[in-house]
């Protein structure tokens, strides 16, 4: 039997058995029991169901029927690439470094191919992942092809580096895993915008997973651009650990994609640390975007902020479930969290979950949901003075979204969520 007859974790784990012989890494024994070990995790787990609280509002369905396949790449240079926003981008295409479409020549630190790197990356790979407890994860573990190794050195400022993920047009559906390692050392920084996209009618399965250690006083902006085609899923899991005065700043863009879930882990792991957690969903008629957060304050004197605003239209589904974990020695505290939907339509709808779990007693936390349609009052403001309707509740709903964007500090970041958040709009009134 072929992969293609099966579906479900079942047609995984036939992939699996397929491919191990020619996954990277298979002559490197700690390779080969990391994938093992997964694959069992995966096949006792299954893909997760709505029975499991963290995936209530999410159904994994039509993921697990589709019968994913290995993809064929072929892709031409450049079709579906974006514009270069920087002189330093790695290219990906169904998961796998296309070093003729990437430029990296000019890179002052280690930036590499996973696949290349893999022998010299035991004690990272899988040091912050749980494929036991995260079943999307072991599925990543089991079938990772590559990804991109990024070691920023002490005290030096990486600049801006663009990661672009692209699926490949094809007739058949298509899975990829990519496993992405960031790691900054103490005082350094880095941007990273990550956009990723594909063909309109090409079903297909995305499901990254980054590993980001930040060492101390070491900051990283994460700007993320998911932009994936109509029938695409995207399925991304992050991990970060942030050391004593680190910051990690990460805002992310919901606009594509059939069924998305952006689930992040970041824990705050030496005092002094920080970490920004933003984002927007931008959903149209029949698409399903789920962020889910798990923020571990597991040291005192830390700050978090959490902002993630969603626009629906259509009969579309938003989701967000977000947790601060404030741990018994973190005393002093300063969490935020705050989750807007804007409905724009009465067949939207919007499940929003916010969760505080606090041991400590000197802190100073709060969260909060808000749900609503545009302001009559503000449209007829802006209609009495000649602003057309369509414009007018363009204006308003990127007024909605201007607090989540402009606490992105890096401007080439910030002006790339900006462009896309324009498009969106144009592209619906189009």
């Amino acid at each position: 039997m072929t992969a293609a007859t099966h579906s479900g974790a079942e047609g995984f784990l036939h992939r699996f058995e397929g491919l191990r012989a020619r996954l990277p890494g298979q002559r490197l024994p700690w390779v080969q029991a990391l994938r093992a070990e997964a694959a069992e995790r995966f096949r006792a787990a299954g893909f997760p169901t709505r029975r499991v609280e963290a995936w209530k509002y999410t159904d994994l369905r039509p993921v697990s029927e589709a019968g994913f396949e290995e993809p064929l790449t072929a892709l031409d240079d450049g079709e579906g690439l974006p514009t270069a926003r920087c002189n330093r981008r790695a290219v990906f295409v169904d998961g796998r470094f296309r070093e003729d479409l990437s430029q990296l020549a000019s890179s002052p630190f280690a930036i590499a191919s996973l696949a290349d790197a893999l022998p010299q990356l035991e004690s990272r790979l899988g040091e912050l992942a749980r494929p036991a407890e995260e079943p999307l994860v072991a599925l990543n573990t089991m079938l990772f092809e590559d990804g991109l190794v990024v070691s920023v050195p002490a005290g030096i400022d990486g600049g801006v580096i663009e990661l672009s993920s692209i699926a490949s047009r094809s007739e058949r559906p298509s899975a990829f895993h990519p496993r992405h390692l960031i790691r900054l050392e103490a005082g350094a920084s880095l941007t990273i915008i990550e956009s990723a996209s594909g063909p309109a009618n090409t079903r297909y399965l995305h499901n990254p997973v980054f590993e980001i250690v930040l060492e101390r006083g070491a900051r990283l902006t994460h700007a993320r651009l998911q932009q994936e085609g109509g029938r695409g899923f995207q399925l991304g899991t992050i991990y970060a650990r942030i050391e004593a005065g680190g910051v990690y700043d990460n805002f992310t863009l919901n606009a594509g994609g059939k069924l998305v879930r952006n689930e992040i882990h970041a824990v705050l792991a030496g005092p002094h640390a920080a970490c920004h957690m933003n984002g927007a969903q931008l959903l149209r008629d029949g698409q399903h975007a789920d962020t889910t957060t798990v923020l571990d304050h597991a040291a005192p004197d830390c700050a978090s902020r959490q902002t993630y605003k969603t626009v629906l239209q259509g009969k579309s589904r938003g989701v967000f479930q977000g947790k601060i974990h404030v741990h018994q020695v973190a005393q002093r505290t300063d969490g935020y969290q705050m989750n807007q939907a804007l409905l724009l339509s009465p067949e939207a709808e919007i499940d929003s979950k916010p969760q505080l779990e606090i041991y400590a007693d000197d802190v100073k936390c709060s969260h909060g949901a808000t749900v609503g349609a545009l302001d009559a009052d503000q449209l007829f403001y802006l209609r009495a003075r000649g602003i057309p309707e369509a414009l007018a509740r363009a204006m308003l709903v990127e007024a909605f979204l201007a607090e989540a964007i402009e606490g992105v500090g890096d401007p080439t970041a910030r002006a790339a969520l900006e462009e896309a958040v324009t498009g969106w709009w144009q592209e619906k009134a189009a």
